[in-house]
C-alpha cells in the first residue's frame, strides 16, 4: 500500500479505492458506508494492547470505561443487523448491553479479545445490509422509544456518528491508561 505524505494525498488514494468497493442501492449509503469502513478499522486500533485489567479500569471515575464502551459499539451493530436484515444472532455481552443498559458497577464485562471477534463476526454482515439497503426502507419510519419517532436512515446516521463518538473515547482511555496513541495509519 503505498504511503501518503499529506492528509488531502490520503483522502485522494483512499477515495479512488472507495470508490471501487462502495457501490450502494441508496447513493444516500455512500458517504455513510466510506465512515463505517473507516470506523470498522479505527475500532481494532483504539482496542490493540489494552490489558482485561485495563479494559475494566474506570480510574475511580463514573465514566464508562474500555469494556464498556466496546462491548457497546459491538452490541449497537449486532442490534442494528437485527433490526434492519433480519440477522438473528448475538454478541457475547448481549445481557450486559441489551435494551442500551449503562455501565454496571460490579460487573465484569467481555475481554476485548472476545469483542473484536464478535466485531469481526458482524462487521461484514452488516456492511451488507448497508450496501444492499433501499431508499424505500431508509425512508421507513419506526418508533425508536415511546413517542420518538425516527427513520432508519437517521438511526443509520445517529449510529454512525455514535460509533466515532465511543472510538474517540476509547483513544482518550488509550492515553488515560499510559499507552501509546491510537495509530490511524
Amino acid at each position: 500500500m503505498p504511503t501518503c505524505s499529506k492528509l488531502s494525498d490520503l483522502y485522494l488514494y483512499d477515495t479512488k479505492i472507495v470508490h471501487m468497493e462502495i457501490q450502494p442501492i441508496s447513493s444516500r449509503m455512500f458517504t455513510l458506508l466510506v465512515l463505517y469502513d473507516m470506523q470498522t478499522d479505527y475500532f481494532k486500533r483504539a482496542i490493540e494492547g489494552i490489558s482485561h485489567q485495563d479494559a475494566q479500569n474506570r480510574l475511580e471515575t463514573k465514566a464508562n470505561h474500555v469494556a464498556w464502551l466496546a462491548g457497546s459499539l459491538v452490541h449497537e451493530r449486532f442490534e442494528l443487523a437485527r433490526q434492519l436484515g433480519g440477522f438473528a444472532g448475538a454478541d457475547k455481552g448481549n445481557e450486559l448491553f441489551k435494551d442500551h443498559k449503562g455501565i454496571q458497577d460490579g460487573v465484569t464485562y467481555p475481554s476485548l479479545t472476545e469483542l473484536q471477534e464478535d466485531w469481526e463476526t458482524i462487521s461484514p454482515v452488516l456492511r451488507q445490509i448497508y450496501q444492499t439497503i433501499t431508499d424505500e426502507k431508509l425512508d421507513t419510519g419506526f418508533e425508536m422509544m415511546p413517542g420518538e419517532n425516527m427513520t432508519y436512515f437517521e438511526l443509520i446516521s445517529f449510529m454512525n456518528y455514535r460509533e466515532a463518538n465511543c472510538i474517540g473515547q476509547i483513544a482518550l482511555w488509550r492515553r488515560l491508561l499510559g499507552y501509546p496513541a491510537i495509530n490511524y495509519m
